[in-house]
């Protein structure tokens, strides 16, 4: 009887074609964060049951520009970049679960194959996106990290502009915001192969870095545009009144979550 192998699909007798290969992942990263409020119900209605509404500040938003370098524990991706870099944007909000604040990803856009595969693994709800951002260097034109430097963000779907930012930074800070700062609540779900018969998969579940660390924070103001799409909605999260504006390098192992329930979530398979 023949076997296959690999993590993810494609499974092969070698497993070398699986599109990502197992955890732990290490990421390394550039995140530019625009903090703001929008109405709660906006919130609200992308949290299902049994999640509520966070208890402080329920209308925060955090919207994320990330240019990655990631790779499996060997390394070995990063000597050849196709397999490690790629970018992505997202939308995070807070919620409540059993009397804790969670941080949960409710809108999330990547630009390569691997990154969408592993968002399918960890609960993230991941679209393929064209994700751009302004890059520091220490030469020449582009920015450097010191007050008064400015950084510009763009994201686009199904060649639809989805979002624009400009964020001039200020000054050091002690943090990076607070609304992603949170472990993450996610769901899993993947619909039943026989029609009629709901999810197969549906788990609530809790991830987070098994491992952080992380260069100075930087704050600052932002500019700030969304944009409404045929096949997107991240403009409900329409801007009410801007917070604050993060700039950090940060580098990060996921190395898996932990069930927290199980097909209690009311969501519906079509």
């Amino acid at each position: 009887m023949a076997s296959v192998r690999g993590y993810f699909h494609p499974k092969t007798a070698t497993g070398s074609s699986s599109l990502i290969p197992a955890p732990p992942w290490r990421y390394s990263g550039d995140l530019l964060t625009v903090e703001y409020r929008t109405d709660p119900a906006r919130v609200r209605e992308l949290l299902p049951e049994p999640l509520e509404l966070a208890d402080e500040d329920p209308g925060a938003v955090a919207l994320i520009w990330a240019d990655w370098q990631s790779c499996s524990q060997t390394g070995d991706e990063l000597l050849d970049p196709v397999l490690a870099q790629y970018k992505e944007a997202f939308a995070v909000v807070r919620c409540s679960f059993r009397g804790r604040t969670y941080s949960r990803c409710v809108y999330i856009w990547v630009d390569k194959d691997f990154a969408i595969a592993r968002g399918l693994h960890q609960g993230y709800p991941k679209k393929l996106g064209s994700i751009h951002q302004t890059r520091p260097h220490p030469y020449g034109p582009a920015p450097r990290i010191e007050a008064g430097a400015r950084f510009g963000a763009t994201l686009a779907a199904a060649d639809r502009r989805l979002a624009e930012t400009v964020v001039t930074l200020r000054e050091p800070a002690e943090t990076n915001g607070f609304v992603n700062a949170h472990p993450m609540a996610h769901h899993r779900w993947l619909p039943s192969i026989e029609k009629g018969k709901g999810l197969a998969l549906d788990e609530l579940i809790e991830t987070g870095a098994a491992d952080f660390e992380g260069g100075q924070p930087w704050v600052g103001e932002a500019e700030l545009a969304l944009f409404e799409a045929p096949t997107e909605e991240l403009s409900r999260l329409e801007v009410h009144e801007p917070i604050a504006a993060y700039y950090r390098q940060v580098g990060v192992v996921w190395d898996g979550g932990r069930l927290l329930e199980s097909g209690t979530s009311a969501a519906t398979a079509d």
